[in-house]
């Protein structure tokens, strides 16, 4: 397979959670979160810029890995509702760095995602 078809991550947005309030330090001027996302042990965030997704790792979840997503990297995406036997639904983002896999879980709205990145790539800013 090539490359660029390799998942380079992948994660898994349980339900949608107010945007953290400590999110301020990570944004630059300007720019605004626009919905969050529980993860395993941390959160996801959409800005009007880009996905910032915090990973807690360890025991105590003391040292924290930050991923961001510029949407200007995004060259593609897809969703996939879940179906009858699958219990979540699915996002893949084709990127300049790779394909970026998020499941979704039950209580979140597949096509509410799926509308967020069409508004923030497809508008004019």
């Amino acid at each position: 397979m090539a490359a660029e078809l390799d998942v380079i991550t992948s994660w898994l947005f349980q339900s949608e959670v107010p945007i953290p309030d400590d999110i301020g330090p990570l944004l630059v001027p300007g720019e605004q979160p626009v919905a969050a996302y529980k993860t395993f042990r941390d959160s996801a965030v959409f800005t009007d810029r880009r996905l910032i997704v915090r990973d807690a790792q360890g025991i105590r979840g003391k040292k924290v890995e930050m991923y961001s997503l510029p949407y200007s990297a995004i060259n593609m995406w897809s969703t996939e509702n879940a179906g009858t036997l699958d219990f979540t639904a699915e996002l893949e983002l084709w990127t300049r760095a790779g394909k970026i896999k998020i499941s979704l879980g039950k209580q979140v709205d597949v096509r509410r995602i799926d509308n967020l990145i069409a508004q923030i790539l497809l508008t004019d800013r």
